[in-house]
């Protein structure tokens, strides 16, 4: 199956929309605000546009459903779309409330759980009709040939999985490029898992995602031109994780995706510490504003994520075909 032609054509087609993007952003004042308890070298970003997650996902979304017409593993590929329409609705509308109505919150907290809780067990709802899911209720445990029998309980581990990985690397878009790189990385390592497992409808779409991001990726770099904003991250971080789930290689993602989740973490440890003890663990999380406060610059600290992503991405990689 060839992959190659997919991403090309959604290459293309981000790195044209991205330019065509930008200056309507800008007449309609879809400009980033920038929160003022983040570092103070952040504040020199306010005012560029954001909400460029519309660019890659619209991308992915048009060649994707180009491709169902000459692929025949095509339930997958259509399921995927759906989480990515779902997640990437949850974060327009939080987008779309904190650039136009001006409300730096969004969607609360609770809001945006319900809705992923949502889009989660209607991913499950429907990988069950097709399927999809019905054999594969044990977790893979790396380094082992054991597994986890979850049985009904899998439901529960999908719906943590998934809404834990969106908010995962909706935490790490702090820096210019940076989610977007890890992304590329991540979606990269699962084609080629998808392709050992002759999962071809996977890694098609695994494919084009990988095309779309580098096309947007050209714009999102240092010096960023356009943020993906929550529309994108949120649909990248659950895209990855139901990528994981329908590959059976789940807990591959604590490899694949170690940055995310070393991200997340320590968001939660600065908050735990902080209401115990009254002391902070970091300077700043998430993690990469640690590194800033600490004197790195910001492109630094995007290629020294980017080489750790690369390096336990193939650990992923070797554990997903072995």
């Amino acid at each position: 199956m060839q992959t190659f032609p997919y991403a090309l054509a959604a290459f293309i087609l981000t790195a044209i929309l991205v330019p065509l993007f930008i200056p309507l952003l800008k007449r309609m004042k879809f400009g980033q605000s920038i929160r003022t308890e983040g570092p103070q070298s952040h504040m020199k970003k306010s005012g560029t546009p954001t909400m460029g997650g519309l660019t890659f996902l619209i991308s992915t979304l048009v060649i994707s459903l180009i491709a169902l017409l000459f692929v025949e593993d095509r339930g997958p590929i259509m399921l995927l779309m759906l989480v990515t329409l779902g997640f990437g609705l949850i974060g327009f509308v939080d987008d779309y409330i904190i650039v136009v109505k001006k409300n730096n919150q969004g969607l609360t907290s609770r809001q945006k759980f319900l809705f992923q809780i949502l889009i989660a067990v209607l991913f499950y709802i429907v990988s069950k009709s097709l399927g999809l899911l019905a054999l594969n209720t044990t977790i893979n445990l790396p380094f082992t040939d054991m597994g986890i029998p979850l049985g009904l309980f899998y439901i529960v581990f999908i719906v943590f999985w998934q809404v834990g990985f969106s908010n995962a690397v909706n935490l790490t878009d702090g820096l210019d490029g940076l989610a977007t790189g890890l992304s590329i990385i991540a979606f990269s390592c699962y084609a080629v898992i998808a392709m050992y497992q002759q999962a071809f409808g996977i890694g098609v779409f695994t494919m084009i995602l990988v095309g779309s991001l580098c096309g947007f990726l050209i714009y999102n770099k240092y010096k960023a031109k356009l943020f993906m904003g929550d529309t994108g991250s949120l649909a990248l971080g659950g895209v990855i994780a139901t990528v994981s789930i329908m590959l059976n290689q789940e807990l591959t993602l604590l490899f694949i995706g170690l940055v995310f989740v070393l991200e997340t973490l320590s968001v939660m440890l600065q908050v735990t510490s902080f209401k115990l003890t009254g002391k902070r663990i970091f300077r700043m999380s998430p993690l990469h504003h640690h590194f800033e406060l600490g004197g790195w610059s910001e492109w630094k600290i995007v290629i020294v994520f980017w080489l750790a992503g690369l390096i336990t991405g193939a650990v992923g990689i070797y554990l997903g075909v072995n």
